[in-house]
């Protein structure tokens, strides 16, 4: 499945400009903090992955001793941790936005930036808070859910249908970010879509829906399927759940599409 010209060479392929940074770089008479250390974690991750991120590496970046990295992460996992916290930091949401519903797909769009400039953390993003209590992750992790939260809430929506609607959301963006990151080209030059796709080497009988998708498969444009995933998700919100109390909202607010408002079935 292909990707927008342009578009993943300008996010993988182009070495991140933080990576350019040479290890052990680090001036060794500048003191070391917490955030120095997870800046230079963040440029290993980008440009190598999480498996060639180790306390060793890191330290050699920041041109410490090992040991004085420990005094700032006590472990990897602590520092893959950090990464999240220091990507989920640079997303953020405008619980005042005269808009809701515009502040909504930014928001969306803005995730799909983040996570397309650093295709490598995504995996973070996704599993890392899993493991940690809400109450215990970063402020920066929980920040957006408290951000989201206050923008709904002030529309009329009750707390508990923003956490649905939040829920929703994240729940699609995740899904939206991975997929699209797998979308991988075979063969770049070919100009036959099952080729460029390697879908020939699918058994014909046993996958002809996936073959027969070749073309669609081949003009993938994440930016596309991201807006037309919204659309479908605010219609499904529409359709399902109450909109926000009319003596709640202020002049110019959005008010999310009702029922009746929602596409017709094709």
């Amino acid at each position: 499945m292909g990707n927008p010209p342009g578009e993943w060479s300008a996010f993988v392929i182009a070495e991140p400009s933080g990576s350019r940074r040479k290890a052990g770089a680090g001036r060794r008479d500048s003191p070391v903090t917490r955030a120095a250390v997870l800046d230079a974690a963040l440029v290993i991750v980008d440009r190598d992955g999480v498996d060639g991120l180790s306390m060793r590496r890191l330290a050699e970046a920041v041109g410490r001793d090992p040991m004085v990295i420990y005094r700032h992460v006590p472990n990897k996992a602590a520092v893959l941790d950090g990464v999240a916290e220091a990507v989920f930091a640079e997303l953020s949401v405008d619980a005042a936005a005269s808009d809701w519903v515009a502040e909504v797909r930014r928001v969306a769009r803005e995730f799909r930036r983040v996570a397309l400039t650093h295709p490598r953390v995504v995996p973070l993003l996704v599993t890392r808070p899993l493991g940690t209590p809400l109450g215990q992750r970063p402020p920066a992790v929980v920040r957006p859910l408290e951000d989201m939260l206050a923008l709904l809430t002030r529309v009329g929506y009750t707390v508990v249908d923003a956490l649905h609607i939040y829920r929703a959301l994240f729940g699609f963006l995740y899904g939206h970010v991975l997929n699209e990151l797998q979308e991988i080209v075979e063969r770049p030059e070919e100009t036959d879509d099952l080729l460029r796709l390697g879908l020939h080497r699918l058994p014909i009988g046993e996958f002809p829906l996936v073959r027969g998708l070749a073309p669609v498969l081949a003009a993938y444009d994440g930016a596309v399927e991201l807006e037309r995933g919204l659309d479908i998700l605010l219609a499904g919100l529409a359709a399902t759940m109450p909109g926000p109390h009319p003596a709640a909202l202020r002049p110019g607010d959005a008010v999310l599409p009702g029922p009746d408002d929602a596409p017709a079935a094709r």
